[in-house]
């Protein structure tokens, strides 16, 4: 059975997916088992089983995509290859849901979140270890389950209106329990 899925990728996205002589596409194809057909007019992207990738490739080919075609470098969307007990994993939220119609609400929110000189998204990708996109109606995040559920909470927290300042003091408490949790793990494996 053949394995075929298209991703859209937004216009100005199909050369950071493509990359320098095709290098971004080749490195996917090769790495999934997948063979990936961009069409530069409608910005579909076709990924096909080649038959040799398993499954779970196949996602991480579609994964991929969707986070380069969503803003983050080809680089940044790599992570996703990684694997291991905490794999990283990709998520979207929609702004739209926060913003309603009106573009103006949606500009202000995307401004909350990115921040002066993008200090605020700077300061989420610190305190969580996720990497963050803002990109269209979207924000994206990479990382582990932990740290996107944690970085969605304070997107959403800064989407609904909350202060700065309240949405930092609740990721440092995060991370400060999540050391205070490591230690006391590290001790009494020790002790």
């Amino acid at each position: 059975m053949s394995f075929q899925h298209i991703v859209k990728i937004p216009h100005d996205r199909i050369g950071a997916l493509i990359g320098s002589k095709g290098k971004v596409k080749l490195e996917i194809e090769k790495r999934c088992g997948v063979q990936v057909e961009i069409d530069g007019e409608t910005g579909d992207a076709v990924i096909s089983d080649t038959g040799n990738a398993e499954k779970l490739e196949l996602f991480k080919a579609i994964e991929v995509i969707s986070a380069i075609a969503r803003g983050f470098s080809p680089q940044r969307a790599y992570r996703l290859f990684q694997g291991g007990d905490n794999p990283p994993i990709f998520i979207q939220i929609d702004l739209r849901s926060y913003a309603g119609k009106s573009s103006n609400n949606m500009e202000r929110i995307k401004g909350r979140i990115i921040g002066e000189a993008g200090k605020s998204r700077r300061t989420i990708e610190e305190l969580t270890g996720a990497s963050v996109s803002v990109y269209g109606h979207t924000v994206s995040l990479i990382g582990t389950y932990r740290e996107t559920r944690i970085a969605s909470e304070a997107i959403t927290m800064l989407s609904k209106g909350s202060m700065h300042k309240n949405v930092y003091k609740m990721l440092q408490n995060v991370r400060r329990k999540d050391k205070l949790d490591r230690m006391r793990l590290w001790e009494d494996s020790s002790g």
